[in-house]
């Protein structure tokens, strides 16, 4: 067992004889092993009062910031890059990262809501403005599901699982920074597709295009829902082919709740239907395509809409944060 000295040991050594300060050292068989004299030190291995040993001065200049051998200051780490800057390269670089297969994105996006409408405007009635208006707003947040939710889905769940969020993680970002600007990408890329759906269908079911207008605040809060909700599907799912299942699944819900007017849906349809975000959205969008618009219900259901949204978001970068830590 090894003994410390405190003060008074210390204080009653320097007064031995053959001890004190200045006088030859003595030694004993095995001192060697223990400690050697230090330089004004009375007591081998114990600096005296002043004196640093000769790592001390080392440690504090490069704490300092200085280099051991003189040369120039080590580099600092570097602060917390500003939420909008770190937004915004995010957000650029995930757009760039995505340029290649935007044409095909755009296409895929959109020929299936608008196979949706073609299909149905066979078996529905277009005098029924209300069921027309549904059909085409819900086919048309089909389209920022379809990206928002289920391609976001995969794309963080194919993170996670080949460690690239490590990579993020390590930058002087906020995790906040990584899920919004991520987020927002995919959501811009459904804005396209949802015009000429959104076009189309009102066209094929002989709606007013007097309100559609209100499908860029309907396409902005529905595009901060979905992909919430897809961002953090993607990072709870402990494996990506669980994220890319929940984001289909949760993709076809959409359709399903989405298109088919709500009075024509069974008692657990309609109640199904009100816990899903989404229809929220279809149903102000709904609102521009009749004659008089209520914009009591259109500002709750965008409220909705921007709430579970908020909500998800705060999931998703909780999560990336528990998948840095973990």
């Amino acid at each position: 067992m090894t003994v410390v000295p405190d003060a008074h040991d210390l204080s009653a050594a320097r007064r031995l004889p053959g001890l004190e300060r200045g006088s030859p050292t003595q030694s004993t068989p095995g001192s060697a092993a223990t400690g050697s004299a230090v330089p004004g030190s009375a007591v081998p291995g114990v600096p005296a009062a002043g004196v640093a040993l000769p790592g001390q001065a080392a440690a504090a200049e490069v704490a300092a910031g200085a280099r051991p051998d003189g040369g120039v200051a080590l580099p600092r780490i570097p602060s917390a890059t500003p939420f909008p800057a770190a937004f915004g390269a995010v957000f650029r670089g995930q757009l760039a990262r995505s340029k290649v297969g935007r044409i095909p994105l755009l296409f895929v996006a959109s020929f299936q809501s608008i196979g949706i409408l073609v299909l149905l405007r066979g078996i529905l009635d277009v005098h029924d403005t209300t069921a027309a208006g549904q059909v085409v707003a819900g086919s048309t947040v089909l389209v920022v599901a379809f990206v928002a939710l289920n391609l976001l889905a995969q794309r963080f769940g194919a993170l996670r699982a080949a460690g690239a969020l490590d990579y993020y993680l390590t930058l002087p970002v906020p995790p906040a920074a990584v899920v919004l600007g991520t987020a927002a990408s995919y959501a811009a890329f459904a804005a396209p597709g949802t015009l000429i759906t959104a076009v189309f269908g009102s066209l094929l079911y002989g709606l007013s295009l007097s309100g559609l207008w209100l499908l860029l605040p309907v396409v902005v809060l529905a595009g901060v829902c979905l992909s919430g909700l897809g961002a953090a599907v993607g990072l709870l799912a402990p494996r990506p082919e669980l994220a890319t299942i929940a984001g289909q699944l949760g993709m076809s819900v959409v359709l399903f709740l989405g298109v088919i007017p709500a009075d024509r849906l069974p008692e657990v349809g309609r109640i199904a239907r009100d816990a899903l975000p989404s229809t929220y959205a279809v149903d102000a969008l709904s609102e521009a395509f009749q004659p008089g618009v209520d914009w009591a219900m259109v500002v709750a259901n965008l409220a909705v809409c921007a709430a579970v949204g908020i909500a998800a978001l705060a999931v998703a970068v909780l999560a990336l944060r528990r998948v840095g830590t973990s």
